[in-house]
């Protein structure tokens, strides 16, 4: 079973891509970390699956709901 998936998840801000169509699957259970240089969308990644900050297109699934759903039963 996978922990997270995202599918083509992209967010922009202006006419700048700092997440283009990025696809993962990271199974439970699992250590993940994302690595590059600056500017390479890292935390702009990690704001969208924490729900700070919301895609401008694309799906994220944690535990096997939409994020937006999971996030909304956490509270």
């Amino acid at each position: 079973m996978d922990a997270i998936i995202t599918r083509n998840l992209t967010r922009r801000f202006g006419k700048v891509n700092a997440v283009d169509q990025l696809n993962l699957r990271i199974p439970a259970g699992s250590l993940f970390g994302l690595i590059g240089p600056n500017g390479a969308g890292k935390t702009t990644t990690l704001r969208m699956l924490a729900g700070l900050l919301e895609p401008t297109d694309g799906e994220i699934r944690i535990n096997e709901l939409t994020a937006r759903k999971y996030w909304r039963e956490l509270q």
